[in-house]
């Protein structure tokens, strides 16, 4: 009602992390509770009126609904609802409701075979190298083989590289969703959107076909809203992303050679190296996290959206750390961009833009600041700090 969750001054204590004002918040998850038992009773009451004793017998009941209202204002003048509110004649035995399990196609997923080739590492006896093609009918490849890792080694996963899958092809939407530490996923040749998506741990790397003779960066390699709500990992995409890359990206580390239109839109953790131009509405929303851009062009400033970020130089901490990915993303993807770039470093040092959160900044500065005096902090103290 206040409408100011944006601005960190929430007067009842829900939205925010001020920690005074955090104290004015009264309430308990039994309230929640509470709440939909008088739902609950609510819709029981309205259902004996209408005659109903189950929700299954409501269903289709449009004879029901009092549209006397709605057909009456003024708004709806001249508007047919006939076809919405016709009431079908029964069809023999067809019921009107679900009443049979979708056969949604799990067992004809490629993530059986790759389950069934890394059955050892499953079971904790050694390693797995698969090499297998991938088509764009082969959407959310590898995420049943992260649950088997999940739900065997928990949360913390398997050790990096424990499982090495290598694929060949047009890859279909959320190649490598959710996968977990310990699962590397290699491909040679391009992928559709959610490429990474909720990314836990696991690692993502994607080239264009040896054989192909374009720039790889200057052509989009994979889809839209790649690394979306990825919570840990790293990426390595030799090639363009299209829009919303990393877009609500919390803790994955990921190097691309470009991205199209929202880059690292609302993302609150993690890094995001850009070895190429970016497109309109750079950072929006960001809050956390950092992004490294490399702005040959000098069109980065007017394409970054500044609300809540400060477009800062390298400092030598980050020119070594960003030299480090660089290196890596090079002997991972082999990208000839990234090695001609690393050659011209000295060159090219300057064109470095480090797109870092403003409140982010002060939090690490807080931080910093407590660490000096010996001092550790909690979150909320770290919060309270920096806005102090």
């Amino acid at each position: 009602m206040m409408r100011v969750c944006h601005l960190n001054t929430c007067p009842v204590g829900i939205a925010t992390q001020d920690p005074e004002l955090r104290k004015k918040f009264t309430g308990k998850p039994e309230f929640v509770e509470n709440f939909f038992k008088f739902i609950a009773q609510e819709v029981r009451e309205l259902m004996a009126e209408l005659g109903f004793r189950t929700m299954d017998e409501m269903i289709g009941r449009v004879d029901k609904l009092d549209v006397r209202q709605a057909l009456e204002h003024w708004k709806a003048h001249g508007l047919d609802l006939s076809a919405l509110l016709y009431d079908p004649p029964a069809a023999g035995d067809h019921p009107r409701r679900n009443v049979a399990t979708q056969d949604h196609g799990l067992e004809k997923a490629l993530d059986q075979q790759l389950i069934a080739l890394c059955k050892d590492a499953l079971d904790g006896r050694g390693g797995a190298d698969v090499s297998l093609p991938i088509r764009n009918v082969n959407r959310t490849v590898g995420t049943l083989l992260g649950y088997e890792v999940t739900s065997r080694f928990g949360g913390h996963g398997l050790p990096d590289d424990t499982i090495r899958l290598r694929f060949a092809g047009s890859a279909g939407q959320s190649f490598g969703a959710f996968v977990p530490r310990g699962i590397t996923m290699t491909l040679e040749g391009d992928a559709n959107d959610y490429v990474g998506k909720g990314l836990s741990g696991g690692r993502v790397i994607i080239y264009p076909p040896r054989r192909c003779t374009f720039a790889a960066e200057e052509n989009i390699i994979i889809g839209n809203v790649a690394l979306y709500g990825a919570t840990s990992g790293e990426a390595f995409v030799r090639g363009m992303a299209g829009e919303r890359f990393a877009v609500r990206n919390s803790g994955a580390t990921a190097v691309v050679e470009g991205v199209g239109d929202h880059g690292c839109e609302y993302m609150t953790g993690g890094r995001v190296v850009v070895l190429g131009r970016t497109g309109r509405n750079f950072a929006a929303g960001m809050s956390g996290g950092i992004a490294f851009v490399l702005d040959a062009s000098g069109a980065f400033e007017k394409r970054c959206n500044h609300g809540m970020v400060d477009l800062d130089p390298l400092d030598d901490a980050d020119e070594a750390w960003l030299r480090r990915v660089v290196c890596r993303h090079i002997a991972l993807t082999g990208s000839a961009h990234a090695s001609h770039l690393l050659f011209r470093w000295a060159e090219m040092r300057a064109r470095w833009i480090k797109v870092m959160p403003r409140d982010y900044k002060r939090v690490l500065r807080a931080e910093a600041e407590a660490q000096k005096a010996g001092k550790t902090l909690a979150f909320e103290e770290l919060v309270g700090a920096a806005n102090g």
